[in-house]
């Protein structure tokens, strides 16, 4: 496994993938890997023939009061577990070298999608997210992207400025990670206190009694309503409780597939989850 921090040496060392019209594959990250990360790279080898992972904490996604300067880097650990799980190249860049020295003065926007959920409570970061990701992508040129489906309404704005730009890959998106008591995997999850820790797979219980509750007949905003007080009863703060179709456009009954989306804090940390549920007339 080769470590590359240029974009020359990433293009040098993809030159041979490219000459033999293999297909890469691209996994980005902010580093902090654990087992979902890990999930990607695995799906990514079974497609691909070289597979790449980015490891860059962008700061043009992360908003003043965010924590970017504390967001934990651990570089050599990661490089350990994606040797193990067979990634081929790892890019780590410093800012400067993804970003230059001089003013950025071109911005990609995503509008629509990115106004409700995450992109209310943090203004600007799916556009952060849309140039960096646009720049990766230029700078691997991949065959596939792999992106977990925690982050959907990521996952959909990347789609949709992919589409929209005709940028030549396929997205493909991989299934939550969880662990074993069914919280979702995050670098984050690391801030938790033990307490909070303990509490935090409530989370994922509360979308998957709400899904029972939508199959069995409850209206849709009454299950809403009731995972926003159970969130809250157990001690969370809550963000947002919403339901969207598989497109995040806004729906007001269960008469088509749903996704279940949550943001809730405890403490300082900032947890997401969501749930896909089938509709079946």
């Amino acid at each position: 496994m080769k470590t590359e921090t240029t974009i020359q040496g990433l293009s040098a060392s993809l030159s041979p993938a490219r000459a033999a019209r293999k297909m890469i594959g691209f996994v980005p990250t902010m580093g902090n890997l654990h087992e979902g990360h890990l999930n990607l790279v695995r799906e990514a080898k079974k497609l691909c023939d070289v597979v790449v992972v980015s490891i860059f904490v962008n700061p043009i996604q992360f908003g003043p009061d965010e924590d970017f300067d504390s967001y934990p880097r651990t570089l050599e650990q990661d490089q350990r577990l994606l040797a193990e799980v067979g990634c081929d190249i790892v890019f780590a860049p410093t800012v400067e070298q993804m970003y230059g020295t001089q003013p950025r003065l071109t911005n990609i926007s995503v509008s629509g999608i990115t106004e409700d959920l995450c992109g209310l409570q943090r203004p600007g970061h799916f556009d952060g997210v849309a140039v960096v990701v646009t720049k990766l992508f230029n700078m691997v040129q991949p065959t596939y992207a792999f992106f977990g489906e925690k982050d959907y309404q990521q996952l959909a704005v990347i789609r949709q400025f992919v589409r929209d730009l005709n940028i030549p890959l396929e997205v493909i998106g991989v299934p939550i990670a969880r662990a074993e008591d069914g919280l979702a995997l995050s670098s984050r999850n690391g801030y938790l206190s033990p307490e909070h820790r303990a509490l935090a797979p409530t989370i994922y219980q509360s979308l998957k009694t709400a899904a029972a509750d939508l199959q069995a007949g409850t209206a849709l905003a009454q299950v809403l309503a009731n995972l926003a007080q159970t969130l809250t009863d157990a001690g969370f703060v809550v963000d947002y409780v919403e339901a969207r179709s598989p497109q995040l456009h806004k729906i007001e009954q269960f008469d088509q597939d749903v996704v279940l989306f949550v943001a809730a804090k405890l403490g300082e940390t900032r947890l997401i989850d969501n749930l896909q549920v089938k509709y079946n007339a």
